[in-house]
């Protein structure tokens, strides 16, 4: 089976004026997130929205890192850089991670129940409804791109998603049920998955730069993948 051919160098520059766009969009999100989750939990006295906001935190820090890559307009040398970032988002992952773990710890020694909070329940609700297409966006722009940095962001911003989730079924099983256990199980299997994703982060799994393809080619099919063989960013 042929190699597919890369976007070419007008479309790599569209792709990566998109990607700049979305993760500036992702950080100004998390950034409103962050103040209002933390400060919804400590209202609240709910650990799961604190940890939620801190999540954040982490997020922005991964997604810094691809905006700084992707500052640079010329190819090469965001190329060159690509391997300090994925470093930088998988130390990002580690670090949800072990967040995740320790604060689904606490809940389950019961030190750090998650407490009713309708802002929390807002704010779970937004983000399970907006990070989806943000990180989908993401996706199919780093897979075009063959940018593993971007494609590894992209799962960074899906598992906030998961932990929206999360948080927002915890808060409400929590208030109707009194099922405060739900929320730290889910979340220690999310801290699995962050994981793994850190962990192919570090080894530099994804995608791998693709060659270049003629302008015909690269029209012909806009929304192709362009990895190469051996590849997982299309998977």
């Amino acid at each position: 089976m042929p190699m597919s051919l890369g976007p070419s160098p007008a479309r790599r520059d569209a792709l990566a004026k998109r990607i700049r766009l979305l993760v500036a969009a992702t950080i100004t999100y998390n950034v409103i997130e962050a103040i209002l989750a933390i400060s919804a939990g400590a209202l609240a006295s709910s650990t799961a929205l604190i940890g939620f906001g801190l999540d954040s935190v982490i997020e922005v820090s991964s997604a810094a890192a691809v905006a700084w890559q992707f500052a640079a307009r010329d190819h090469a040398v965001r190329e060159a850089r690509e391997h300090r970032t994925l470093r930088i988002i998988a130390v990002s992952f580690f670090a949800l991670a072990a967040y995740v773990t320790l604060d689904a710890v606490r809940a389950l020694t019961g030190t750090g129940e998650a407490e009713p909070s309708i802002p929390g329940v807002v704010i779970a609700a937004l983000s399970l409804a907006i990070m989806p297409f943000l990180s989908a966006a993401q996706r199919r722009a780093g897979r075009e791109l063959g940018s593993a940095s971007a494609v590894a962001d992209s799962k960074q911003t899906l598992l906030c998603t998961y932990l929206s989730a999360v948080l927002l079924a915890g808060l409400l099983l929590n208030a109707s049920l009194g099922w405060s256990w739900a929320d730290p199980i889910a979340a220690l299997v999310i801290a699995a998955v962050a994981m793994k994703e850190g962990r192919d982060a570090w080894q530099g799994k994804g995608c791998c730069a693709p060659p270049v393809a003629t302008a015909a080619a690269s029209a012909a099919e806009p929304e192709a993948c362009a990895c190469g063989a051996g590849c997982d960013c299309c998977d």
